[in-house]
């Protein structure tokens, strides 16, 4: 039976949601109609700002925090959520109607332990027992492929990687086995390894459940796989939908056509320092973790002045604690961190306000690294203040220049809240924020991973431009192998906390390599809705790496 033949579970007609600007009110999101049918998947494409995350979250009858839904109307399973009393609304959040937010580590409690949010939902809904769902949290943990499902949920959030504290989160969304499941980019803070298991997993619950799902994403390749159909929106209107294969092969307006172009931008190749430059920043042989746990195992490698360092490999790697290490946030008990030849003091609280100035970082997680009751003013302009001193007009025409750098209006953006920006537009000022203090060297930690992908280029050729003009150092980490491709100059490749292969970008992508290398340049997701399917058969048969993947749909 087809599932025109069958009611729609969920159905929105002409969706109107305003937004709150100081004191007036605007529409972001203008008139968009929805049908999805029970184990259907819809794609919500769009760059930053199209309306993707607000139309997903009116789903469920929600509009965040200045916000509104203003016209149009909401019927799940022929409930209308707009009428609906706010109990009724209550009790299908989380048990019929559930939501995966893009920034794990802002939607979790800090304070307790993953196991006790999973087993929340279930019980309050009385789904299960306190029993039952811990039984079954270790076994959606496992299948989520997290390390030791058995005592991972015993854990906080800050104890677990950005990867792994995504997949949780999955897996939470799914405990009461919902009949429609929210995705708001859920692989996004996931390395290429790691996402494949991550969407596999869902495929699978989406087939076994027949569960509907909104799978919200700017990668292009991604929603090739996950999706039946894909809608695509600009600026809160609707620009084209049809089914994955028919938008893939042939979309019809331009603006569509434009995100289906591959990441065009590659940086000219730069030729190598010489061999008697002195590195702007060096790690060696660093040795560091968390408590009696080690984490980084003899980590070294260096960045010079004018050139890009991508350090790659999957979630729990250490890229984000060798990060930590340099900023002296973490101090290694083995090794050390140089700067221009000399060593730093390990803590950051040793440092001078200068070497402190030096070395700079443009956080993953953009919803967790702005004050969110701080203005843009503030944000951009406390760097500045603190390192160069700057007061008054002087600090206010700065501010205002990095706006306009990061392609940001300064008279529209500077007073505003980080929770009146898009993902995208925070992540632009946490590059802002990063560079007020004029540093030598930035450390960009996933800083595109956030953005749509004509957003990223933008953010590319800006870094790019930047360190050109200053001659800064970057150390990028990234899981994404495009923008290895598009900017490094060096790659290090890590895997459980040692550098397993590192050199000239050219040498990364040309074979051979050491075989974790070729395990992730193999998961980097084709525009071919058939590639994680043949992905999958080849690594169940033993072909092209990993033999553990999940198999591939019938």
């Amino acid at each position: 039976m087809t599932t025109e033949a069958v009611a729609p579970l969920l159905v929105i007609r002409g969706l109107r949601i305003e937004g709150r600007a100081e004191e007036s009110w605007h529409e972001i999101v203008c008139g968009v109609d929805l049908t999805l049918h029970r184990g259907e998947v819809l794609g919500l494409i769009g760059e930053s700002g199209a309306g993707k995350s607000t139309v997903g979250l009116a789903a469920m009858g929600f509009a965040r925090d200045g916000c509104r839904i203003s016209g149009g109307s909401i019927e799940f399973d022929g409930i209308d959520l707009r009428a609906a009393s706010r109990s009724v609304r209550r009790g299908l959040r989380g048990k019929r109607i559930a939501y995966v937010a893009q920034s794990a580590a802002a939607s979790f409690n800090p304070a307790h332990r993953l196991l006790d949010q999973y087993c929340e939902a279930p019980l309050i809904h009385g789904v299960m027992g306190r029993a039952e769902a811990e039984h079954d949290a270790v076994d959606l943990y496992r299948r989520m492929q997290l390390p030791d499902p058995d005592e991972i949920g015993f854990r906080y959030p800050h104890q677990v990687s950005g990867g792994q504290l995504q997949r949780a989160m999955t897996a939470m969304a799914m405990a009461c086995r919902p009949d429609l499941i929210v995705f708001d980019e859920p692989t996004t803070a996931l390395d290429v390894t790691t996402q494949i298991e991550v969407l596999s997993a869902i495929r699978d619950i989406v087939d076994q459940f027949g569960t509907a799902a909104i799978y919200i994403t700017h990668d292009l390749a991604v929603v090739a796989q996950m999706a039946d159909r894909i809608k695509v929106l600009l600026r809160g209107e609707e620009v084209e939908e049809a089914d994955t294969r028919t938008m893939l092969a042939a979309p019809r307006e331009a603006y569509t056509k434009s995100l289906w172009a591959v990441r065009s931008y590659q940086r000219d190749e730069r030729p190598p320092p010489p061999d008697a430059e002195t590195p702007v920043v060096e790690m060696r042989g660093v040795t560091a973790g968390y408590g009696s746990l080690d984490v980084l195992h003899d980590v070294g490698f260096r960045v010079h002045r004018g050139r890009t360092v991508a350090v790659v490999g999957e979630s729990g790697s250490g890229k984000s604690t060798a990060a930590r290490v340099i900023t002296g946030l973490l101090p290694p008990s083995a090794g050390e961190v140089l700067l221009d030849g000399v060593a730093l003091p390990p803590d950051y609280r040793r440092r001078a306000r200068t070497q402190l100035r030096e070395i700079q970082m443009i956080y993953q997680m953009a919803d967790t690294a702005l004050n969110p009751k701080h203005r843009i003013r503030e944000i951009v302009g406390r760097p500045m203040a603190f390192y160069l001193g700057l007061r008054g007009r002087a600090l206010e025409a700065r501010v205002r220049d990095l706006l306009a750098l990061i392609e940001l209006e300064p008279d529209e953006f500077i007073d505003r809240l980080p929770s009146e920006l898009s993902g995208g537009q925070k992540q632009r000022i946490g590059i802002a924020r990063a560079l007020a203090a004029e540093p030598r060297l930035v450390i960009c930690d996933e800083v595109t991973s956030a953005l749509d992908q004509l957003v990223a280029e933008g953010i590319l050729r800006l870094l790019d431009r930047l360190q050109t003009e200053l001659d800064l150092a970057y150390m990028f980490i990234t899981h994404d192998l495009a923008t290895v491709r598009a900017i490094a100059d060096e790659v290090v490749v890590m895997k459980e906390g040692r550098v397993v292969e590192q050199g000239p970008k050219s040498a990364m992508f040309r074979p051979p390599h050491d075989p974790y290398t070729e395990l992730l340049l193999s998961s980097v997701p084709e525009m071919d809705p058939d590639w994680l399917d043949r992905l999958l058969s080849e690594r169940a048969s033993g072909v092209g790496g990993a033999t553990d993947a999940p198999a591939a749909r019938p």
